[in-house]
């Protein structure tokens, strides 16, 4: 299996779950089913997937994001919440972050798993698609989302709702799986995304075939100037990209002006 996608041509009205063409209006009703099946393991499946270093990432993400205390932040597709715990360290008790995700099961797991925790004060939790935000233009100071937009039917629109909701001089901030750099490496991570997730898939969540459609929506996603050129489009000023692991995934940075 190559690292690099398959041809993008396709019957117009679909679109792409993993390699699969779908009808373009099924595909958030297919990604749910994939993360309501994978929610209770998939803090379990990321370590398993990454060796536990998913967890360096995003606290490198949330440490270089510029957050500070008393600013507003939306973490989109914020799933479990393990983004949203490390803004909320950082905005304190005068910030507030609003985890935002499509997937009511990926909600109710970050919301439990905070309340447990004794993270209620500060912390809002909404239900909402990506592509058309709930909330006001010019409400956030910061938008975060880690390893979802390639989730996301259309990327574009959800770029440009982060751009709408930013306040002038706000910044958002993707954490993506990309496109692998060294070409040595490329066989070994196709090895490891289409032989080895699909199987810890199986023995650990009892589920294969998320995991096959996760590792595939990784090569479907834009690799890295595609995704940059992408922010521009939308309207973010100063877009940048920083590369991690090797380009396993990358940090994307724009800004509102």
């Amino acid at each position: 299996m190559s690292s690099s996608a398959p041809n993008d041509a396709r019957p117009e009205g679909t679109t792409h779950f993993g390699f699969r063409d779908v009808p373009t209006a099924e595909k958030a009703g297919l990604v749910r089913e994939v993360f309501s099946s994978v929610a209770g393991k998939y803090d379990l499946m990321n370590d398993l997937m990454s060796l536990g270093v998913h967890r360096v990432w995003k606290r490198y993400f949330v440490a270089t994001s510029g957050v500070a205390k008393g600013d507003r932040v939306l973490d989109l597709a914020g799933g479990t919440g393990d983004i949203a715990a490390l803004l909320h360290e950082r905005v304190g008790e005068a910030g507030e972050v609003v985890g935002g995700d499509i997937n009511a099961a990926m909600l109710g797991v970050g919301r439990d798993r905070m309340t447990d925790r004794g993270l209620v004060r500060g912390l809002r939790w909404v239900q909402l698609n990506a592509e058309m935000l709930p909330f006001p233009d010019a409400s956030f100071d910061l938008v975060t989302i880690a390893f979802g937009l390639r989730n996301v039917t259309d990327k574009a629109k959800a770029l440009r709702e982060m751009h709408r909701v930013l306040k002038l001089g706000g910044r958002a901030l993707v954490l993506e799986f990309s496109e692998v750099k060294p070409e040595w490496f490329k066989p070994v991570y196709d090895f490891h995304s289409f032989k080895v997730l699909p199987r810890l898939g199986k023995l650990f969540a009892n589920d294969a075939a998320s995991y096959q459609y996760l590792a595939e929506s990784i090569r479907k996603h834009p690799p890295q100037d595609e995704l940059k050129a992408m922010m521009a489009e939308a309207g973010f000023e100063r877009c940048d990209y920083r590369n991690l692991s090797a380009g396993i995934c990358a940090i994307h940075s724009g800004y509102r002006v």
